[in-house]
């Protein structure tokens, strides 16, 4: 899941930012409106995360841009506002949720989580195949019953593999998917990941590299 954080409150968005990385969650983070504009014309992303009271382009109209693009994100309100009003106007710019500040982390972790099945195609939380079960929310894998311990890198590689239900997947979907905007295309950053899980992984092999395509899970 790709997840864009918007908050002026430089050390909220970080923090924020950090906690969802920990849950293999690829996160870019700006402080301004502004700058949310700019990166959702770049990326594509699952869920946006919006602070409503941004100075200079607020959250609103973030909203609405994202709302106009029609192209699925799905945004998650957040305010020192706590009044009824307040949540039905956030809600009726087109945000999917709304969460008033302070709030807990994990609240808001199960509300990014929940609104990033909804962007895509529906995908169950729990997805089992080729004996692998990968818990998205609860964040946990096992094959033929035994616990896997992966790196949210490597989870999120996992997840992103275990969606395309067998198809191909290349080395730059991967990238866009599972690395914030500051991965550099050129490195083997998603040839170390790979490589890493498909050790974990184990016998006999499910993860699989097409020579000059890409990477998919499956019988050989």
């Amino acid at each position: 899941m790709r997840v864009l954080v918007a908050d002026d409150e430089r050390l909220l968005a970080d923090t924020v930012a950090e906690g969802l990385r920990r849950l293999s969650m690829a996160v870019d983070v700006c402080y301004d409106g502004a700058a949310a504009v700019e990166l959702v014309s770049v990326h594509r992303y699952d869920v946006a995360v919006l602070d409503r009271d941004m100075p200079g382009r607020t959250g609103d109209e973030v909203c609405r841009h994202l709302t106009a693009r029609r192209d699925g994100v799905r945004v998650l309100m957040l305010t020192a506002a706590a009044g009824v009003r307040d949540r039905v106007d956030g809600l009726s710019l087109g945000a999917d949720d709304y969460l008033t500040k302070p709030f807990a982390f994990a609240e808001l972790a199960a509300r990014v989580q929940a609104l990033g099945r909804r962007s895509r195609e529906a995908t169950p939380p729990v997805l089992d195949q080729h004996g692998i079960v990968l818990d998205i929310p609860r964040h946990t894998v096992s094959r033929e019953g035994a616990v896997l311990s992966l790196t949210p890198k490597e989870f999120a590689v996992l997840t992103v593999l275990m969606r395309a239900e067998g198809r191909v997947v290349t080395a730059e979907q991967l990238l866009e998917q599972a690395w914030d905007e500051h991965a550099d295309p050129f490195t083997n950053a998603v040839r170390v990941a790979v490589m890493t899980l498909r050790r974990k992984l184990g016998d006999p092999p499910v993860l699989h590299t097409v020579p000059r395509v890409g990477y998919r899970l499956g019988n050989a």
